[in-house]
């Protein structure tokens, strides 16, 4: 019988799935592990097959009800095998007791509700390069890691379930990004992050109180890497967001299913331009 076994992962490890994770085209920030790795140290699992890594899963805890599975993925020379859901399962043992949310590929759906989520929208991955489009009003742009934590932190709590503080400082602190600040009257209108990654640089998260803060943090956040190609994975239940990246020339070339085991979480949707990462929420 072969011998195969679950571990939690290593940082090299990580680094690993982030390949995987290339070879099936998702494009992963180049960095995005070094923050991932910080969410929850414990929330990756790799599975070995005669002690080569062949599965993984992350399963992230957010706070102490909310968690988050992604990077679910077999290799291709193992699939059809049970050892998938073998990871599957460990991840979501670890997360047992919490409303459970993921981004799953479409045709996945009817596997994901077996195991009891429920589709609440669908993230469309936009592509392409920003035609720019006039912004209204005096909202002003600062470097988003000029504004003191706790207000960061704050914001970030509106858009997403639970705290995520040692994941979001080095989200948006990693030198291989651009994060920005919309503000106004003193006051946090929006929030845009911008970084490197494989085929073209992923948007993410976009926050913003309104349709002028976000096209103007997303003509700065492309003038951050004039020419090239975006990529932004938008909420289809937004749809001045859908509508704006239409505006701006982006077109749809993916989608997921976002998900969840229990109750849609009450967060500001409207305001969610783009979710942060369709790996981690």
């Amino acid at each position: 019988m072969a011998d195969f076994s679950i571990t939690n992962a290593s940082a090299e490890d990580i680094r690993r799935i982030g390949g995987w994770a290339a070879d099936e085209g998702w494009n992963p920030g180049r960095s995005d592990g070094q923050a991932f790795f910080s969410a929850d140290p414990h929330g990756f699992f790799i599975g070995r097959l005669e002690g080569e890594a062949v599965a993984s899963i992350s399963a992230i805890r957010y706070g102490t009800d909310f968690g988050f599975i992604g990077l679910y993925i077999a290799r291709p020379s193992v699939r059809g095998q049970g050892y998938g859901i073998q990871v599957w399962r460990a991840g979501m043992e670890h997360l047992a007791g919490r409303n459970i949310g993921l981004d799953g590929v479409v045709e996945q759906q009817d596997n994901y509700q077996t195991s009891g989520f429920r589709r609440a929208w669908n993230n469309l991955r936009f592509e392409g390069v920003p035609l720019g489009a006039d912004a209204l009003g005096d909202v002003t742009l600062i470097d988003a890691r000029a504004v003191p934590f706790d207000r960061i932190a704050a914001y970030d709590r509106r858009f997403f379930p639970a705290p995520r503080d040692a994941f979001l400082s080095s989200w948006i602190g990693l030198p291989d990004r651009t994060a920005l600040a919309a503000v106004r009257d003193g006051r946090l209108h929006g929030l845009g992050v911008i970084r490197a990654a494989g085929t073209a640089p992923r948007v993410g998260p976009l926050y913003a109180s309104s349709l002028d803060v976000a096209i103007a943090l997303m003509n700065a956040l492309a003038a951050s890497v004039p020419g090239s190609p975006v990529v932004v994975d938008v909420p289809d239940i937004n749809k001045a967001s859908v509508q704006m990246m239409e505006r701006l020339g982006l077109e749809p070339v993916f989608e997921a299913a976002r998900m969840y085991t229990g109750p849609v979480p009450d967060v500001d949707l409207p305001g969610i331009y783009a979710v942060t990462s369709i790996e981690l929420g």
